[in-house]
C-alpha cells in the first residue's frame, strides 16, 4: 500500500539535545498507526516534525508529492488548515466559544459560511453521543466530552491525517476507551490516517500497528511468538 505521509532519516535537535537521530515512519490513507516511547524519546517531536509545527534539521517528510521539510511555512500552514487536524492531550478548546463553535470554528476559518459549517458541527456532536452539550463552553462539560469536542473538532474539515498527541493522557481509563472508540471509529469510516502518540498500551490497542521511538530512533516491535 503506497504511504500517504512518509518521515525519512529524520534528524531534530534542541540545541546540543538530539531529540531525532534518524528516525522513519510512513503511514497510508485510513490507517491508525501509534507512536509509542518512553518520556523524552523523541515521539512528540517526530509528530510535530511530520505536521510541519516545528521544522526538521534533515531528512525527508513525504507528503503530497512534495517535502514538508523544504516546504515554506505558508504552505505547511495551509497544510494545517485543509489537510491535516490536530488532537492534544488537554484539547485546547477555547473556552468562550459552546462546544458546537469550538468543532465549527476549523470550517469557518476557511470560509465556511456560519450556518453550514454549524450545521456540520451539529452532525459531529451527534456521532459522537454529545448532541446534549451543544450550547456549554468547554468549562462546563466533563474531560471526557471535551475531549470528544476537541476530536470531532479535528475531524470536521475531512482532514487527510489527524495528529493525536497523547489524546487520553488527562482522563482516566473509562472516558479514555470512550473517547478512543469515537476517535478511531469516525477516523476509518472517514478514511482518516491517525498518528497516535502514546504511551499507554491500552491505548495503542485501538491502533492497526505500533512504532517505537527511543533515543530518538523508530524501530517495530517484535511480535511475541
Amino acid at each position: 500500500m503506497n504511504a500517504l505521509l512518509r518521515a525519512v532519516d529524520v534528524h531534530k535537535s534542541f540545541g546540543p539535545t538530539r531529540a531525532l537521530d534518524g528516525a522513519s515512519l510512513s503511514i497510508s490513507a485510513g490507517e491508525v498507526v501509534a507512536v509509542m516511547g518512553p518520556s523524552g524519546s523523541g515521539k512528540s517531536t517526530l509528530l510535530h516534525c511530520m505536521a510541519g509545527i516545528i521544522p526538521a534539521d534533515a531528512g525527508r517528510i513525504e507528503y503530497g508529492g512534495g517535502d514538508i521539510v523544504t516546504m515554506p511555512d505558508s504552505m505547511r500552514s495551509a497544510l494545517r488548515r485543509t489537510e491535516f487536524g490536530f488532537v492534544f492531550q488537554f484539547g485546547q478548546l477555547v473556552p468562550e466559544l459552546t462546544c458546537l463553535e469550538n468543532i465549527a470554528l476549523p470550517l469557518r476559518m476557511i470560509g465556511t459560511r456560519r450556518k453550514a459549517a454549524e450545521a456540520r458541527a451539529t452532525e459531529w456532536l451527534g456521532r459522537f453521543d454529545i448532541g446534549d452539550i451543544a450550547k456549554k463552553r468547554p468549562g462546563e462539560v466533563s474531560g471526557g466530552q471535551g475531549q470528544r469536542v476537541a476530536v470531532a473538532r479535528a475531524l470536521v474539515t475531512g482532514p487527510k491525517v489527524v495528529f493525536a498527541d497523547e489524546p487520553t493522557g488527562a482522563l482516566d481509563s473509562l472516558n479514555g476507551e470512550q473517547v478512543m472508540r469515537h476517535f478511531t471509529r469516525a477516523a476509518k469510516e472517514s478514511g482518516t490516517a491517525v498518528v497516535l502518540v502514546t504511551h499507554e498500551a491500552r491505548v495503542a490497542a485501538y491502533s492497526d500497528r505500533e512504532v517505537v521511538v527511543r533515543d530518538g530512533k523508530t524501530t517495530v516491535p517484535e511480535l511475541a511468538t
